[in-house]
């Protein structure tokens, strides 16, 4: 029953969005046959799966805990374990030093690269928290958080940086930013009323949903200019067009003033766009440009 309010707390199930571009970035070190690690690829990939988590957990256990006043006074999240009293802040606390600590200790097996850098990716998923409180640009660095994703584990197999990994991060960091803007029009009066910081709050639905869109826009033009970096196959490009395809299909289902459907905009469509994308560009990399 404990195991299923701390899944539940950190909101486990929404680990597919960055969880297949994490998978990407592997495979993009793979496919490079660049050097890297003497490692064997399964221990490799077993090891940026549990990154994923232990960082993500880590990162959604803390927000809960410093949101629990908020959170308490929201309805729509008053119902969370928290501030329901399901699980206790002290409980929470230890799970985010758990989760942090479990997670720069498996950096530390990777490679000597992602071990120094993950105190700063650490810092940055945990900031996130923070940025509500004094900016609107919060969901910028809630993108940049999630955009490590592909670009760690990348540099997980090889040990160094490189262009292409590095467009893929920035599409990951305009398209979530893009996202979440869409999901905190929930919020925009509590926000306003609690002194809390969003594009909704800042500039109001209509065009905080027009950033979201620009957002988006940036985030399909990195996917373009990705493809023509490497020989991609034409599955890279369908998996183009799908995510574009899932993009549009959301900003026609959220308008300002009707928000009934901004769960299947937000959890449904950008849940099968990562994972129809990944899988596409996989399957592109190993089986068309084998």
């Amino acid at each position: 029953m404990k195991i299923k309010n701390y899944l539940s707390l950190v909101k486990f199930s929404h680990t597919i969005f960055a969880m297949p571009f994490a998978l990407l970035g592997f495979s993009l070190g793979v496919w490079s046959n660049d050097g890297g690690s003497h490692k064997p690829l399964w221990l490799i990939l077993l090891l940026i799966v549990l990154c994923m988590i232990f960082a993500r957990s880590a990162a959604m256990g803390f927000n809960r805990l410093i949101d629990k006043k908020f959170d308490a006074l929201n309805t729509r999240t008053a119902v969370r374990e928290i501030p329901s009293g399901i699980i206790s802040a002290r409980n929470a606390l230890t799970f985010v030093l758990l989760m942090s600590a479990a997670f720069l200790i498996t950096t530390f097996f990777i490679n000597t690269i992602c071990f120094l850098l993950s105190p700063v990716a650490l810092f940055v998923i945990l900031l996130y928290s923070y940025t509500k409180r004094f900016t609107p640009l919060c969901h910028l660095v809630l993108g940049v958080g999630l955009s490590l994703a592909p670009i760690g584990a990348y540099l997980a197999v090889v040990g160094h940086f490189n262009i292409l990994p590095v467009l893929i991060s920035f599409t990951v960091l305009f398209w979530v930013s893009g996202f979440d803007i869409i999901y905190a029009l929930q919020d925009e009066e509590f926000d306003k009323a609690n002194r809390l910081r969003s594009m909704p709050q800042w500039l109001g639905g209509s065009k905080a949903l027009r950033v979201s869109e620009y957002l988006h826009f940036l985030a399909i033009a990195c996917l373009i200019y990705a493809g023509f970096q490497r020989e991609f196959g034409w599955l890279y490009w369908l998996g183009v067009i799908a995510f574009a395809g899932f993009l549009i299909y959301q900003h026609l289902l959220v308008k300002p003033g009707n928000l009934k459907k901004i769960n299947l905009a937000f959890f449904t469509a950008n849940g099968i766009a990562s994972v129809v994308f990944c899988v596409l560009v996989i399957v592109d990399l190993f089986i068309i440009n084998k």
